[in-house]
């Protein structure tokens, strides 16, 4: 028997189960003009993914519930089916995945392994499955035994039942897995990995459906792919869109035609994944147009270059603000940028604002430094500095603002490294709604600025920008005071695998920018608390997969 598998790979918003449950319909519909036998749909897809603590409020899954059974009894596709929603049995909550044949209920499967780790807290709302076993699903006359398994059934190496073995030897002739699984760098890869060791072990063909589109700091990537039982790769769907794959099997054999496996740019993947992230969280939450800081530098530069490819140049507004340390290649690499971008760019000079800020406080400081009986040489010459980035914050906010028709964001600019070092100056340029560089290090933005020029066949980025000493401009001859070769892939290794110091002077770093960076790393989180969140590339980010205790005296 030829069976005709539908891969809905689809783009679904958490808590718009109007809209979910529409364009559910419409790939229905899609799927059976190209002759699909079975449709196959993400994860949570009437609900969108992750749903977090919607999933508490009163009404919510029980709405999710019925628009997914007026939806199936309404359905008039003659075809099979399989979509991810929200179970419940009494207060128990499932993530579940229902099998319909046009207008028919056939069953519902329950997900068993709940991850929970980084972004994952699915054991925080759901419980797992009691019972794993194929269902029976009639095709075209003909009746199949259906294997439906849910994302983390999958991945089952740090788990003693494993879902898909169990499924294959109870007799499943082909299995699915419906799946929203987050983007990261290489990750494409492990899951074709992971789908042909289990479909040769057991002699298995099995379909992979991935969501895709951004939720909050998160990328899903959508490649659903399918392999054979004899491993071959037999479909992939494409990365950072919407896409319909349709492939036929010969069920009896348990094969399909092989094709390729795409070669892969780590830099092109970083670069989609955040463009994506941003399109779709500006369009998510209902706004059309980004303000970005230019100041002549990489990583706004690089921003304003993301900013204009998610959301078109008519829709980025770049604004440059110097004070009187800004340099003058600053300013003409700012303008340049935003010409070659085809931008709306203006200049506010920010010196006055800063000078007024100054006098405003001089008699007031003077007052508590008499009260507490301290002296002006006692102050901190850093807040001088940092009333300039607080000031660029300030006028970005209040562009966005009071320009309220256009539905303006403020995107932030800074990028993980920084971020991480605490090198960035708390309600200044850590202002935004959201950031794109912010799960990127400082190493990767110089990379993703020669990405930006490579696409464009041009120089869009100055070259004096990619070749200038990184500096905030803050004060006279100031630079950054960082070695980024060392420091940028120092932060990776503290962040992202949990290095000890003593690892890391082992790896052969330098023991001095160890402890410096260890620290500083340390005594940051307070700033990363309220931070921009950032759209999420690497396996671990800040922000909703990062939970490190504000005050934390652990020296490593």
């Amino acid at each position: 028997m030829t069976l005709r598998v539908a891969m809905a790979q689809v783009n679904s918003t958490v808590g718009d189960l109007i809209g979910n449950v529409a364009k559910i319909r419409k790939f229905l519909a899609e799927a059976k003009s190209c002759g699909a036998d079975l449709v196959v749909f993400p994860e949570l897809a009437v609900t969108g993914y992750p749903p977090q603590d919607l999933l508490l409020e009163n009404g919510f899954v029980e709405k999710n519930k019925r628009a997914l059974e007026e939806m199936i009894r309404g359905n008039d596709v003659d075809v099979a089916g399989v979509v991810g929603f929200v179970d419940y049995e009494g207060k128990d909550l499932y993530n579940a995945a229902a099998i319909f044949n046009r207008n028919k209920l056939v069953g519902v499967i329950y997900k068993t392994l709940l991850p929970t780790y980084d972004v994952f807290d699915e054991d925080r709302y759901f419980k797992p499955s009691k019972e794993i076993a194929p269902i029976n699903v009639t095709v075209n006359g003909k009746t199949i035994k259906l294997g439906v398994e849910i994302c983390e059934d999958l991945w089952d190496s740090s788990y003693d039942v494993k879902v898909t073995d169990l499924l294959a030897e109870k007799g499943a002739e082909l299995i699915v897995n419906i799946s929203a699984s987050p983007f990261l760098v290489g990750k494409t890869l492990e899951r074709n990995r992971l789908l042909q060791e289990k479909s040769t072990k057991k002699g298995v063909p099995i379909f992979y459906v991935n969501l895709v589109g951004g939720q909050d700091e998160l990328v899903f990537d959508g490649q659903s792919m399918a392999v054979d039982k004899l491993g071959n790769l037999i479909a992939l769907g494409r990365q950072f869109e919407e896409d319909l794959v349709i492939t036929d099997i010969d069920l009896g054999k348990g094969v399909a035609k092989k094709i390729e496996s795409p070669v892969r740019n780590k830099t092109q993947e970083m670069f989609g994944a955040i463009v994506l992230g941003i399109r779709d969280y500006f369009m998510k939450a209902g706004f059309e147009k980004a303000v970005v800081g230019m100041s002549g530098g990489i990583d706004s530069s690089v921003t304003a270059c993301i900013a204009v490819e998610a959301l078109g140049k008519e829709n980025v507004i770049g604004v440059s603000m110097p004070s009187r340390f800004s340099s003058d290649h600053s300013r003409t690499d700012a303008e340049q940028l935003a010409e070659n971008l085809g931008i709306c760019f203006v200049q506010v000079g920010i010196q006055e604002v800063v000078d007024s800020y100054r006098r405003s406080l001089e008699e007031p400081l003077e007052q508590l430094r008499n009260c507490f009986g301290t002296k002006k040489e006692d102050d901190d010459p850093v807040a001088d500095e940092n009333i300039q980035p607080r000031a660029r914050g300030n006028l970005l906010m209040d562009i966005s603002n009071r320009l309220k028709t256009l539905k303006i964001l403020v995107l932030n600019t800074g990028n993980k490294t920084e971020i991480a070092l605490g090198y960035c100056t708390l309600y200044g340029d850590m202002a935004g709604g959201i950031g794109a560089l912010g799960d990127v290090s400082k190493l990767e933005v110089y990379k993703l600025a020669e990405y930006v020029n490579k696409k464009a066949d041009k120089q869009v980025i100055p070259q004096s920008v990619l070749e200038k000493k990184p500096s905030p401009e803050l004060k006279e001859c100031q630079f950054d005071p960082f070695d980024f070769d060392v420091v940028s892939p120092l932060v990776d290794e503290i962040i992202e695998n949990r290095r000890s110091k003593q690892d890391l002077i082992k790896m052969g770093y330098p023991k001095e920018a160890v402890e410096d960076t260890y620290k500083r790393v340390r005594n940051s989180e307070y700033k990363r608390r309220q931070a921009t969140p950032c759209i999420k590339i690497t396996p671990k980010a800040f922000g909703i997969g990062w939970k490190m205790p504000m005050i934390n005296k652990y020296k490593g």
